[in-house]
């Protein structure tokens, strides 16, 4: 079966740190490029974050850059999300996607606060 699993959400305090993780299965994650999106309750999905197949191309959103960092693991089929010194702006419903394919996961919520 073709899915995108997503792990890791919760509720932290600001300032604190989580990693997200999404697990692949049902195809050759290690041809596909995969993001990170985000959406809050209210607003637009926001993309926060994008890496390569092969794990040496990374990108950014403005809101996030210098915070959070992408990586994946291509003998695991996963893809992370790291994000450090959270904010209450960053509490969303957090998705991964492989674009190629229009893939997305369920979501794992992460909600920021004090």
């Amino acid at each position: 079966q073709v899915q995108l699993v997503e792990s890791g959400g919760g509720l932290v305090q600001p300032g604190g740190s989580l990693r997200l993780s999404c697990a692949a299965s049902g195809f050759t994650f290690s041809r596909y490029s995969m993001r990170w999106y985000r959406q809050a309750t209210g607003k637009e999905r926001e993309l926060v974050a994008g890496i390569g197949s092969f794990g040496y191309s990374t990108s950014y959103g403005d809101s996030v850059k210098g915070r959070f960092t992408i990586s994946r693991d291509n003998a695991k089929n996963t893809v992370y999300l790291q994000m450090n010194s959270l904010k209450p702006a960053d509490t969303a419903v957090y998705y991964c996607n492989t674009p190629a394919m229009n893939l997305w996961g369920q979501g794992t919520q992460v909600t920021v606060s004090s």
